[in-house]
């Protein structure tokens, strides 16, 4: 299993200092979040990157259906190299009670996932690649020469872990095609619920009888552990493992005192 950590609050300078205790205390992972409007994370990355040189990094997450993809493209393909291949992209619909209908952006949630889905198209033809050609319903693109971007380091592509609602068939069809699992759960009615244990080896049985991608795929839960009861921690975090999680990301979501970020990140990830 692997250890990150997740920037709750902070500005790109408090990102790059972060990443880089993260990276000496043993943490495989660094990620922020990504606003409608704030802190932008591609900026903080890129300073993470400058600070660091094994800890992988990257958004949990990014709203997709509200960016362009080719923007994002751009920005993950230019850190993947800048950082030598340690990105990876989160994606879903994104939480709409975060300011989407304060700047026009679409609230509806089948348009959301028809964004999400032809998004995913064109990062992942952009990245491939020129000659790239795509018609959707709502993005058409034709292919370019005009100075192209070289392709991420990491192939076959830069890893998307996509957020899958359980049971949704077509939100867990969609998770299949690419790297891995952010795991939520939802109600007949659209609620949405907390994730257990047990729902999370049901989703694992899923993927394993369905996915027919040969390439790595890991299932990310997020929480918090106390790092001063490596015990407890240790507790917490393996029934996750033996439900089939790969990845724990340490969440502090609400803390803003940098120097309470920086106590928990050197004391490291809750190994057991």
């Amino acid at each position: 299993m692997r250890f990150g950590f997740v920037l709750p609050f902070g500005d790109a300078r408090t990102a790059a200092e972060l990443a880089r205790e993260a990276e000496l205390a043993g943490w495989d992972g660094f990620f922020v979040w990504e606003p409608v409007w704030g802190v932008d994370p591609w900026v903080s990355l890129t300073a993470a990157a400058m600070r660091t040189e094994r800890i992988r990094l990257g958004t949990l997450l990014t709203p997709l259906p509200i960016r362009k993809p080719w923007k994002l493209a751009a920005e993950t393909a230019t850190l993947d190299n800048l950082s030598g291949g340690r990105v990876i992209l989160s994606v879903g619909l994104g939480a709409v009670d975060t300011g989407f209908d304060r700047f026009g952006e679409p609230t509806d949630r089948k348009l959301r996932a028809e964004l999400l889905d032809e998004g995913l198209e064109i990062l992942t033809g952009l990245w491939a690649g020129q000659p790239f050609n795509y018609t959707g319903m709502h993005y058409r693109l034709r292919e370019t020469n005009f100075y192209p971007p070289p392709p991420p380091v990491q192939q076959p592509r830069i890893p998307i872990w996509v957020v899958g609602a359980w049971p949704r068939e077509k939100s867990m069809r969609r998770v299949l095609r690419f790297d891995g699992l952010l795991p939520n759960k939802m109600s007949p009615t659209g609620e949405a619920g907390g994730v257990t244990p047990q729902d999370l080896s049901e989703m694992k049985a899923y993927i394993d009888a369905n996915r027919t991608l040969k390439t790595p795929f890991d299932i990310v839960m997020d929480g918090k552990t106390p790092g001063d009861d490596p015990h407890k921690a240790a507790d917490i975090v393996r029934d996750w493992a033996e439900a089939g999680a790969t990845w724990w990301i340490e969440s502090m979501w609400g803390e803003e005192q940098p120097e309470k970020l920086i106590t928990r990140l050197r004391q490291g990830p809750p190994r057991f």
